[in-house]
């Protein structure tokens, strides 16, 4: 489904070049679970942000079926993203003004549904994810596990093929990340996704399929 190749990213700050990412490959099937692992400042975060189209490498390569996802205009990309990868973030990045129905109708309304097809899909998501009790309810209202359960269905909407979570359990107690790695199994299982999580944590790595390691900007298999 995915291959990267010599996938490098570096920034230029008053200090000099930094070389984050450093001649990545990788080749990641269909329907797999992959956990990327490393210290602080490894590069996973920026692995995930290439992966996603979320920023464009200094070098190298991220293809879909074969089709190099850089080569895309600006708004192909967006669209590409929109359309064929889910995100969830440790912090969930939900909108707080609006209600979880909102939140997770946000990407379909990007992606030009109507607002019909949106709510209903959303309402079909929630209810997927145990939350059809809670549509009204703003984040604010919501426990730390509902947000993320939120923003696993928002990430969803969109059917997409590849789903990125950036450490999706680090701010969840024990018993909450267990009920989100179970979601996440059912998930998986159901609508055969590909799932890259980047974490710290062994439990998580654990419930993965494949674990590779980043260090220094070098991705060690």
């Amino acid at each position: 489904m995915i291959a990267v190749r010599e996938l490098s990213k570096s920034f230029v700050t008053d200090r000099g070049r930094i070389d984050v990412l450093k001649n990545v490959d990788l080749d990641i099937r269909v329907g797999e679970r992959i956990a990327v692992v490393g210290a602080s400042g490894a590069g996973k975060t920026t692995l995930m942000h290439l992966l996603g189209g979320l920023d464009r490498p200094t070098s190298g390569s991220v293809c879909f079926a074969d089709k190099d996802i850089f080569r895309y205009s600006a708004q192909e990309l967006d669209a590409f993203r929109n359309r064929s990868i889910g995100f969830v973030f440790q912090f969930h990045q939900l909108l707080p003004e609006f209600s979880a129905l909102e939140n997770v109708m946000m990407p379909a309304l990007i992606g030009r549904s109507s607002v019909k097809d949106a709510e209903s899909r959303a309402v079909e998501i929630l209810k997927a994810v145990g939350l059809d009790h809670r549509l009204d309810h703003k984040p604010g209202q919501l426990s730390g596990g509902e947000q993320q359960r939120v923003a696993i269905a928002r990430s969803l909407i969109m059917s997409p093929k590849l789903l990125l979570a950036d450490e999706p359990t680090g701010n969840l107690d024990s018993g909450t990340s267990d009920e989100i790695l179970a979601l996440l199994d059912r998930l998986h299982d159901e609508r055969d996704l590909t799932i890259v999580v980047v974490t710290h944590s062994e439990k998580v790595a654990g419930h993965m399929d494949r674990v590779v390691h980043m260090e220094d900007g070098f991705l060690k298999t």
